[in-house]
């Protein structure tokens, strides 16, 4: 899997809101999970928020949401040569559940790397994830830091991007929350 990070936290840079007017606590209610529109657009993103939202994971998820790429760089997701590719993303927010944890933006590009290392041994063509590191608030009070992290995956028909999509989402979440990554390469090929 393709993956990388950035940090944006300056001037007009987007801003975590982790107290939002539909914000659904999954922490509190897993089966909740099943009410949100965007897993009802890819189920799969309920598998990885229930695993992203479990008590024993080191983050929590405040937002979703998923659309169609308009736009498919090829070599951006391991794909050289190939046309025609259809396109499907996502993106989760994502804070540490231990709130001391991100209250420096050093110590979340740290976790980002590690991250997105760790993403990189997973054979998964055809999908990328982009970690974007930003400030996080809650009620206008700060809140350190947090991640959008944009999941993509692209194929020659919606069908096959879904399924990668899909599959880099259980990835994801398990990755993060250590538990061993199954090699589903031949799923992808």
């Amino acid at each position: 899997m393709e993956a990388d990070w950035e940090v944006e936290i300056g001037g007009d840079a987007p801003i975590l809101d982790t107290c939002w007017s539909g914000f659904v606590d999954l922490r509190l209610n897993a089966d909740a999970v099943n009410s949100l529109h965007e897993v009802q657009q890819l189920p799969e993103l309920g598998q990885a928020l229930k695993i992203l939202n479990r008590a024993s994971s080191p983050v929590w998820t405040s937002k979703c949401d998923v659309w169609q790429l308009a736009e498919i760089d090829p070599l951006e997701l391991d794909l050289p040569g190939e046309a025609g590719l259809v396109g499907l993303a996502c993106y989760i927010d994502i804070l540490k559940a231990e709130p001391q944890a991100w209250l420096s933006h050093e110590k979340t590009v740290e976790w980002s790397k590690s991250l997105c290392s760790r993403l990189r041994s997973c054979p998964l063509r055809g999908c990328r994830a982009d970690l974007v590191v930003r400030k996080a608030n809650c009620k206008g009070a700060s809140n350190g830091f947090g991640i959008t992290s944009y999941l993509s995956a692209a194929g020659t028909d919606l069908s096959q991007a879904q399924r990668r999509l899909s599959i880099a989402l259980v990835v994801f979440a398990d990755t993060i929350c250590g538990a061993a990554v199954p090699d589903r390469t031949s799923k992808l090929q």
